[in-house]
């Protein structure tokens, strides 16, 4: 890649260094220059900007993040589009990520231009939050460097990262007890230990108390076994302070093993990991009596995983192992949910599909009702939304309600009703806003009439927003011209819901063009609405020619 100055007039085809500001709206770092960006920079006297060209052997940043996305990603996990170089991969359910560290190692020791970072291995995460970015430093990265890391990431030890998502599982618990110890600890360690076990998809089937010593508590865990639970779980009246203690030993005269005791996590060092007719008894620490985040998490949120925990696992626990809340760092580690961390999350986008209009241009028909490729149009722009990344759909009808309602009535949709449709687009917008979940971080405007539209092109915007780094309102282009869908952060709804005329959300557009980012699509799409028979019969023309 050659990276340097030039003539604004000779930049065509390079991609934008440095963003510039200009009358109309600004031109963002690593645009792909065109004819009429130049056009743009002489009517406002730049001569000279910063310009990045690639060479043979040059990969775009987006194709060769997308390249190593597709090599990385495991089961458990999906990669989003790329923007800017970057590729996010998502957890598509709650679960514990497994990373090989040495190829992620060996993947970064590459070439400065290809950089993975993933969260921490063994990480718990929800449905939706990000377990690894994937970043081409700007604007490119060479084909070799991008084919030795697909070849690391291809190697047949299996993915280097995987999602593993929690299983549904039983557990059982056992308690023993001394005369010093109230009930009401242990009725508080059953509904804290169920706690736990439910956040991870599991059930706990039954609780028993015992005396704290080894005949009782061998005898416990024989009653215990008939009910058939994957896991065992005993926490002592008294903690575990050897091998040879009364709840070890209960395990071992139970024809169980002890196979590990102790680990290098605080709080939770005396936990006791064994074993009895192939299934896992785990002794609990007694700080497994809190709700407060310690080493017995870690063992349950793997074993719910489906990920075995070895003696040597457990030896590795100690790399970020303290645990414990002290004055100079306090952690609420009570009131973070125990099944997944503060790891980023993809943006929650609801998309909005505008259904309302009247079909005025078209004569008597309801175009959304017309069939294009054997399909409603309408249900074309729905199943887009569906087929996209985004949380929820939402239809807002108008005219003829009920035809669109009945048509789409197989789709997994929520309808809110615009009553004043005649108005005209502003009136839908004002639905779709004022119907956006309480969830959404964003919202994504379809029209109704663009059959063209694919989940790609949906997506492409989603992987774009980021009101954090100044992209808050995210626009499709095709050859520097403007189109649809558009992408809105939430902070805008407000004043959507307070839109007049028939003019769009075009009003909000000029006051926010700072905050604006402009996507480039690699087909026409996003500019083709059908408002008239004559655009009708050349959708249908084109898609019949697919």
């Amino acid at each position: 890649m050659r990276f340097g100055p030039s003539l604004a007039t000779d930049a065509a085809g390079a991609y934008l260094a440095h963003t510039i500001r200009l009358p109309g709206g600004a031109l963002k770092k690593g645009r792909l220059l065109t004819e009429s960006d130049i056009a743009r920079l002489k009517d406002a006297g730049i001569e000279t900007i910063q310009v990045a060209r690639l060479e043979p052997g040059d990969i775009h940043e987006d194709a060769a993040a997308c390249r190593l996305a597709a090599a990385l990603v495991g089961p458990g996990l999906k990669a989003s589009a790329a923007f800017t170089g970057r590729v996010n991969l998502i957890a598509t359910t709650g679960g514990v990520l497994k990373v090989d560290a040495d190829r992620i190692n060996r993947i970064n020791a590459i070439h400065e231009s290809v950089t993975v970072a993933t969260m921490p291995a063994f990480e718990p995460l929800a449905e939706r939050q990000m377990a690894a970015t994937i970043k081409i430093i700007p604007f490119a990265a060479p084909e070799d460097a991008i084919a030795t890391a697909e070849a690391i990431a291809q190697e047949s030890d299996g993915p280097a990262l995987t999602l593993h998502g929690y299983r549904p599982f039983k557990a059982a618990l056992i308690q023993s007890t001394l005369p010093n110890v109230k009930s009401s600890v242990l009725d508080k360690t059953v509904d804290v230990t169920r706690a736990r076990i439910e956040a991870l998809g599991g059930t706990l089937a039954g609780e028993w108390r015992c005396d704290h010593d080894a005949a009782a508590i061998a005898s416990t865990i024989t009653q215990a076994d008939a009910l058939g639970a994957d896991l065992m779980l005993i926490a002592g009246a008294s903690a575990i302070v050897d091998r040879a203690d009364a709840l070890p030993a209960g395990v071992e005269a139970a024809g169980g093993s002890v196979l590990h005791f102790g680990m290098p996590v605080d709080p939770g060092n005396l936990i006791m990991v064994g074993q009895r007719n192939s299934r896992p008894i785990y002794g609990l620490p007694g700080c497994a009596r809190s709700p407060k985040m310690n080493g017995f998490d870690w063992v349950l949120q793997r074993f719910a995983a489906g990920v075995a925990v070895t003696s040597r696992d457990i030896q590795l626990m100690g790399v970020g192992g303290l645990l414990a809340e002290i004055g100079i760092r306090p952690l609420p580690r009570d009131q973070a949910p125990r099944q997944a961390t503060t790891a980023p999350t993809a943006p929650n986008v609801a998309a909005m599909v505008l259904a309302a209009g009247q079909s005025r241009r078209m004569g008597v028909a309801n175009k959304l009702l017309e069939p294009v490729a054997g399909k409603a149009m309408v249900a074309r722009a729905v199943e887009a939304a569906l087929a996209a990344d985004v949380a929820s759909v939402t239809v807002i009808t108008g005219h003829e309600s009920e035809r669109i309602q009945q048509e789409l009535a197989a789709y997994d949709l929520r309808f809110v009703h615009n009553p004043n449709f005649a108005i005209g687009l502003s009136a839908s917008l004002q639905a779709a806003a004022k119907a956006a979940p309480d969830s959404a971080d964003a919202i994504v405007i379809l029209l109704g009439d663009m059959p063209g539209v694919t989940a790609a092109h949906i997506d492409n915007l989603i992987a774009a927003f980021n009101p954090l780094e100044g992209r808050a309102i995210v626009v499709p282009t095709r050859d520097g011209k403007r189109g649809n869908p558009v992408l809105w952060a939430a902070r805008f709804l407000p004043e959507m819901a307070d839109l007049k005329g028939d003019v769009g959300a075009k009003p909000l557009i000029g006051p926010n063009e700072d905050v604006l980012v402009e996507v480039e699509m690699g087909d026409s799409a996003i500019l083709v609405d059908v408002d008239t028979p004559e655009a009708l019969a050349q959708i249908r023309a084109e898609t019949a020619a697919e």
